[in-house]
């Protein structure tokens, strides 16, 4: 599972530090991928073909799911960490995402998601008041 926010630096050669208490599980391999809200979501990839399967097998005669299907699958970019646990991210990915050199990485239960600090506080900014209102609608049977 993954959980926390994490606070690591990209490098002049485009490449992130993984967060060293998520690295193991990731040491099999990873996909990094566009995500919603302009961040990079980051699976195990047995975890990313859990969802890609579930993605394929929407119905292709319909032109939204088609229109994301090929972003998702063209957009995705398999890595292995190096030995200090650094991936590259691909210059189209940390374009998508904006990113500088001061990024959050996030836990999200199965995925993590990295964004750029700035858009990070900017997300948090707009989005405190509606976490801290959140109503059964939103996470039906939790509260």
């Amino acid at each position: 599972m993954f959980l926390g926010t994490h606070y690591p630096r990209l490098d002049d050669k485009g490449r992130l530090t993984l967060p060293a208490k998520f690295r193991d599980a990731l040491a099999g391999g990873l996909m990094v991928t566009k995500g919603q809200d302009h961040c990079l979501y980051v699976f195990p990839r047995a975890e990313f073909e859990q969802m890609a399967r579930k993605v394929a097998d929407a119905p292709f005669t319909n032109e939204a799911v088609r229109a994301y299907q090929r972003y998702l699958f063209a957009g995705t970019d398999e890595q292995r960490p190096d030995g200090q646990g650094r991936v590259s991210i691909a210059p189209e990915l940390r374009r998508y995402a904006g990113l500088t050199k001061e990024c959050v990485v996030i836990g999200a239960i199965n995925r993590l998601e990295i964004w750029d600090a700035q858009a990070w506080q900017r997300y948090l900014e707009e989005h405190e008041d509606s976490y801290a209102t959140a109503r059964e609608e939103v996470l039906p049977g939790v509260f």
